[in-house]
């Protein structure tokens, strides 16, 4: 399984994309049939379709050209207007009114159009589930009680008699709270002698050692020279959870990883996150590609991290996603009728001028640093 998703390298995107998009769309799609809405087109990708066919239940199902989406066209749906309502009213049948979008409560419309992020999130819920009975919840050592797991052969820290297991309790004076302390430290160090105070058998040692300058790759390929003391942090390892316990877990991890995304999204808003962090198509594609090289694992916690990523962006209310939707949708609660339609259409058109704004700004940030 691992083998194969490393030979289909960029085609990872497609798959996982496709899941993605399939996941969302039938999130709207079930919700609209549980509510009686005649659901017209299911639709992976938009523009031309490349094949499809059409169920008994007269929905045409199909693929096309452009996989960077999808859509569920609904019967009434776009008909927002009290004036488009009455309209409407006149030249379709009271049959066809039962299965209209626009003729369900607002609830139902609303119920509807949040399916798509809801089933994201649940999907999400469900790959950590599974991973978290089969392969196990990622643990991390807590570096001050397992001190160090090895020490490299012909290092700095060999020649000062480092050994496994010692425990770095300070450097300089200066209390190490975990490794990335130890790994800052000894990177501004400029080579320069430093003291260590270690905790080895019960006993406290001090020891004395100076970093030496390595030449290292990073992962844009560039190289850089970097201080290294020459120990290693123990490894995370994965502990398997009883069902219910890996259920409760799944949600939690979910709820973690949709806030420290949504952190994420609101310093790039604010200004102060690192426009390098964000990535557009060509970075999904090529992190695709490279936990498919790491194994099929990987692929599913990638999954469970980009369907959060899309769950959340769809609940912005910006007025071309779904939050946009059901932000009109709470103002037609409270006033008591559907929001203006010009206002809409003038939202819209600024929501897809944003979103494609951001799309340029990212493919082209993912360009300046391919």
């Amino acid at each position: 399984m691992d083998s194969f998703f490393a030979s289909i390298g960029y085609g990872n995107f497609v798959i996982v994309l496709g899941i993605l998009i399939f996941v969302h769309e039938m999130g709207h799609y079930l919700v609209a049939r549980w509510c009686g809405v005649h659901v017209q087109v299911f639709s992976i990708g938009f523009g031309p379709e490349l094949f499809g066919w059409t169920d008994s239940k007269g929905t045409r199902w199909k693929v096309s050209l452009f996989p960077l989406g999808g859509y569920v066209k609904m019967f009434g749906e776009g008909s927002a207007s009290t004036e488009e309502h009455q309209r409407e009213d006149q030249s379709i049948t009271a049959a066809e009114q039962a299965v209209s979008f626009a003729h369900k409560s607002v609830g139902q419309r609303a119920a509807i159009v949040a399916a798509g992020p809801v089933a994201n999130f649940l999907l999400a819920i469900v790959v950590f589930f599974g991973l978290f009975v089969s392969i196990g919840q990622p643990v991390f050592p807590d570096f001050k009680e397992t001190g160090i797991a090895s020490v490299v052969k012909g290092s700095a820290a060999e020649e000062a008699g480092f050994q496994s297991g010692d425990r770095i309790l300070a450097v300089e004076g200066k209390e190490i709270s975990d490794f990335t302390d130890l790994v800052r430290i000894v990177s501004e160090s400029d080579g320069r002698l430093l003291h260590f105070d270690i905790w080895r058998n019960d006993q406290a040692l001090q020891l004395a050692a100076s970093p030496r300058k390595e030449d290292v790759e990073t992962a844009d390929g560039q190289t850089v020279s970097v201080y290294r003391l020459g120990v290693a942090a123990p490894g995370i390892h994965y502990e398997k959870l009883p069902l219910a316990e890996a259920a409760i877990q799944s949600v939690m991890h979910t709820g973690t990883v949709t806030a420290e995304t949504f952190k994420g999204v609101m310093g790039l808003i604010s200004g102060h996150g690192n426009l390098n962090d964000a990535g557009g198509p060509v970075r999904i594609a090529q992190m695709s590609k490279d936990v498919g090289e790491i194994g099929f694992v990987a692929v599913l916690g990638f999954v469970a991290v980009l369907s959060i990523n899309l769950g959340l962006l769809n609940l912005f209310p910006i007025p071309v996603l779904d939050g946009g939707h059901l932000l009109f949708y709470v103002f037609e609660a409270v006033l008591g009728r559907p929001v203006n339609a010009r206002i809409q259409e003038i939202s819209l058109r600024i929501g897809v001028s944003l979103l494609l704004a951001v799309m340029v700004l990212f493919t082209a940030n993912d360009i300046l640093n391919s």
